[in-house]
C-alpha cells in the first residue's frame, strides 16, 4: 500500500477549509498534518473532513493560536506524543497510522532577536529543540517514525533567498541551524524533500504576505519539513517528495504551501 503524507501550516483551518478540501482532492493525500489550526478541538471542522474522506482525526487545539492536527483516511491509533513545549502550547500531536508513527509539530518561530537572554520567545524556541532532541535520542532508530511540520528553521543556504542576509535573521541564524542539525543527527533522520531535490537547487515552502506577488519577490524560506527515521526511510518512494508551490497562489492562501511524500507501507 502506498500512502501520501502531507504537512501544511494552514494558518486557520476554519478560514481555509475549502482550500484543504481542494488540496486533498487534487493531491490524493491520505494523511494530512496541519499546523496553526487556530481553534479549540470542539471548533475543528470535523464534518468537512469526514466529507473529504478523512474521518479519522487527532487534534491538539488552542483558542486563537497555534494548534496542530492529523487527519487521515485510515484509522489512527494512539502513540506517545513527543511533547517539548515548556509553556504548554498546542504544538505537538501524534498518531500511529498503518504502522507509521507520525509526529506533527509547530515549533515556535522565535521572535525577532536571536538572543536567548534578551528574547524569551527565542529561548522558548531553542528550549523546544533541546527537549525534542533529548526525546529523539531515546528512540529506537529502527522504529517507523516520521517527524514533520513547521520547524521554523531553514537549514541550508539553498533553503533561503539570501544566505548572507538571512544568517542574521531568526529562522536561519547559525545557532538555529546547528540546533536543527543536532536534532536531525540525534535520530538519523532523512530530509526527504532535500534528498529529492539535491543542493544547489533552491527550495522554499513559505513566502511572506508582505510581497504582493511572492513569485516576483522570490524571498522564500524552506521552513516546513518531512523527516523519516532509518527504520522508515527505505519506504520512501524515490522522487515522490513534492513542494506544492501553486497552492500558495490560491485566493486568500496560507503563507505556507503543503509538501508531500509517498511511503510504500
Amino acid at each position: 500500500m502506498t500512502l501520501r503524507i502531507a504537512t501544511w501550516n494552514i494558518n486557520s483551518v476554519r478560514l481555509r477549509i475549502d482550500q484543504v478540501a481542494r488540496f486533498v482532492a487534487e493531491s490524493g493525500t491520505d494523511i494530512l498534518c496541519l499546523q496553526e489550526i487556530k481553534c479549540l478541538e470542539d471548533q475543528f471542522p470535523r464534518n468537512a473532513f469526514a466529507e473529504m474522506g478523512m474521518p479519522h482525526l487527532k487534534i491538539a487545539g488552542q483558542k486563537g493560536w497555534h494548534g496542530v492536527a492529523i487527519a487521515s483516511k485510515l484509522p489512527i491509533e494512539d502513540s506517545q506524543t513527543f511533547q517539548a513545549c515548556k509553556l504548554g502550547h498546542a504544538r505537538c500531536v501524534s498518531g500511529l497510522i498503518a504502522g507509521v508513527d507520525v509526529q506533527n509539530f509547530y515549533i515556535p518561530a522565535g521572535g525577532d532577536l536571536p538572543d536567548r537572554e534578551l528574547n524569551a520567545k527565542f529561548d522558548h524556541k531553542m528550549d523546544f529543540y533541546e527537549q525534542l532532541t533529548e526525546t529523539v535520542e531515546r528512540q529506537d532508530r529502527s522504529r517507523r517514525l516520521l517527524m514533520c511540520g513547521d520547524f521554523n528553521i531553514a537549514p541550508s543556504e539553498f533553503d533561503v533567498w539570501n544566505h548572507k542576509y538571512m544568517s542574521k535573521v531568526v529562522s536561519h541564524t547559525p545557532g538555529e541551524v546547528q540546533t536543527l542539525n543536532r536534532l536531525q543527527a540525534a535520530g538519523g533522520f532523512a530530509d526527504v524533500v532535500r534528498d529529492a531535490f539535491p543542493e544547489p537547487q533552491k527550495l522554499a515552502s513559505w513566502w511572506s504576505y508582505r510581497a504582493q506577488d511572492f513569485r516576483v519577490s522570490q524571498r522564500g524560506l524552506r521552513l516546513d519539513h518531512i523527516w523519516t527515521s532509518p527504520g522508515l526511510t527505505p519506504s520512501v518512494v524515490p522522487g515522490s517528495a513534492t513542494i506544492h508551490e501553486p497552492v500558495r497562489a490560491w485566493e486568500q492562501p496560507s503563507d505556507h504551501c503543503p509538501i508531500t511524500v509517498d511511503l510504500d507501507v
